[in-house]
């Protein structure tokens, strides 16, 4: 069925503006099929949720003055997605590794932080300031892995073995991160569940997004044999999976990076400069409380909103009030 709204996928082109492909990875999108001036046409646009996560991230540790080191993993996470972002409309080579590097560069740094916050005789979160010596001492060994593997890559090209070591990285991340939040104490239960449940989601989030890439990787003839067949252009590009691995761990990174900021100021003990929200009953973050709040927001995932447990309060106290009063006119009406 074709129409105006709907029409069939043409030939893919040889190549389009950007000329022969000189990337090592071609992924199951086609190329060139939508747009003349873009290679992967869904795989380019979904990485615009790096991009705005990233800077709605930036904007929130600059407001709320949290520490330069989580400014700079907002950083790497946008070179991120402007590294996709020419790679996929493109595929070129040098954009390739634009894509894939700074990948293990934002990693490295929250890594960097949980290593120089590790103590390694209890395996557990430090108190207290870090001292120079063992930032500079982490920090000279995460740059010279981040660079022996950038090396590495360059050299041999293989695709597998860089993300095998992306991989390893991150479930790092994930374990040192996770064993803080386990011995982690802290002053109520409410922040004990948030913490626990930024970081289940941020890590389910982060695997959807895995599996979809896996999918599309494996079941690619399957993928382009459907959209052809009974999608048709555009709803066709609505089940690009590798486009949904950007959106999912787009979203999925800003998740965990939040807990990992929750986590930080737990365990420097000044939770109470700060609230833990979730705007729209879905989106963590971390605010001081001296700041406005000019959106809807809940005290803990999917939970009521604020201003609705305010007016529930209200409601109880006016109806307990107003109960207490019949009661009372009806005891001075008895002894009258």
């Amino acid at each position: 069925m074709t129409g105006k709204l709907i029409w069939p996928y043409p030939d893919e082109p040889q190549s389009g503006f950007w000329g022969n492909t000189t990337a090592i990875i071609d992924w199951c999108e086609e190329n060139y099929v939508v747009s003349y001036y873009i290679a992967e046409w869904s795989n380019t646009l979904t990485n615009f949720m790096f991009i705005l996560v990233a800077t709605y991230y930036t904007y929130c540790i600059y407001r709320n003055r949290l520490e330069t080191r989580f400014i700079l993993i907002g950083m790497m996470f946008a070179l991120v997605g402007f590294g996709s972002w020419f790679f996929h409309m493109t595929l070129k080579y040098r954009y390739q590794l634009l894509d894939e590097l700074p990948m293990v560069y934002a990693t490295s740094t929250p890594a960097w932080s949980l290593f120089c916050e590790l103590d390694w005789k209890t395996l557990r979160a430090s108190k207290g300031p870090i001292s120079k010596r063992k930032e500079w001492f982490f920090g000279i060994i995460v740059v010279s892995f981040t660079t022996g593997l950038t090396w590495f890559y360059m050299a041999s090209q293989s695709p597998i073995i860089f993300q095998v070591l992306y991989g390893f990285l991150n479930c790092l991340v994930v374990a040192i991160s996770s064993s803080f939040a386990y011995f982690l104490v802290p002053k109520n239960k409410l922040d004990k569940k948030n913490l626990y449940t930024t970081m289940g989601l941020g890590i389910v989030i982060f695997l959807l997004g895995f599996i979809s890439w896996q999918l599309d990787i494996h079941l690619c003839n399957f993928w382009r044999y459907f959209r052809r067949t009974y999608l048709l252009l555009p709803l066709g590009t609505f089940l690009e999976l590798h486009g949904w691995w950007h959106i999912l761990t787009g979203m999925g990174v800003y998740t965990y990076i939040v807990f990992l900021q929750y986590l930080r100021v737990l365990n420097l003990g000044i939770d109470d400069d700060f609230l833990f929200i979730w705007r729209w009953r879905l989106l963590p973050e971390l605010v001081r409380k001296d700041s406005a709040i000019s959106t809807k927001y809940s005290l803990e995932f999917w939970g009521p909103y604020e201003t609705e447990t305010l007016q529930s309060i209200n409601t109880a106290t006016a109806t307990a009030t107003a109960g207490s009063a019949d009661i009372t006119n009806a005891h001075v009406e008895a002894l009258n």
